[in-house]
C-alpha cells in the first residue's frame, strides 16, 4: 500500500475511536501504528506489502500491551496516584473571605470560584481546606 493509504487508514481509525465508539483506546493505537507505517513509506523506507502489514500488527500490539491499560486507567480516573476528587486538598487564600462569600482563587494552574462554607472568616495569606466541589465551585473552610 502507498504511504498516503496508511495515513488515511490511521485517520479513519482515530476518527472512529474519537467520534463514534468507546473502544477503550484500541483503535487509537491501531491508528497510530498505521500513521507510523505511512510515515516510514513517506520517508523512503521501501517495504513489500506483507512487511507493511506485519510492521503495522507488531507496532499495534506493542503499543497496546505497553501503553493502553495505563492510559485508559488515567483517563477513567482509576490509576494509581491519580485522584479525581479535589476534596481534601488545600488552596492558598489571597484575600479575606467572610463566611458564605465567593471569591476567585488560583488552584492547580487555573482560576476557580471558591466559597467559604465555614462559620468563620478565612484570613488572607493562609491556606484553606477544600471540603467539597459543587460543579465549578470549590467549597472551602479554614484549615
Amino acid at each position: 500500500m502507498t504511504w498516503w493509504t496508511w495515513m488515511i487508514l490511521g485517520a479513519v481509525l482515530l476518527g472512529a475511536e474519537l467520534l463514534a465508539i468507546d473502544a477503550q483506546f484500541y483503535l487509537v493505537f491501531l491508528g497510530i501504528s498505521a500513521f507510523l507505517v505511512g510515515l516510514a513509506g513517506l520517508l523512503g523506507l521501501v517495504m513489500p506489502e506483507w512487511l507493511q502489514w506485519v510492521a503495522f500488527a507488531v507496532l499495534a500490539l506493542v503499543f497496546m500491551v505497553t501503553f493502553r491499560r495505563s492510559l485508559y486507567m488515567k483517563i477513567r480516573g482509576s490509576a494509581k496516584g491519580f485522584s479525581s476528587s479535589m476534596a481534601g486538598g488545600s488552596v492558598d487564600v489571597t484575600s479575606n473571605i467572610a463566611p458564605g462569600e465567593r471569591v476567585r482563587l488560583k488552584y492547580r494552574g487555573t482560576e476557580w470560584t471558591a466559597q467559604n462554607v465555614s462559620d468563620k472568616e478565612i484570613a488572607s495569606g493562609t491556606r484553606a481546606k477544600i471540603v467539597n466541589v459543587d460543579g465549578l465551585t470549590l467549597q472551602i473552610s479554614a484549615d
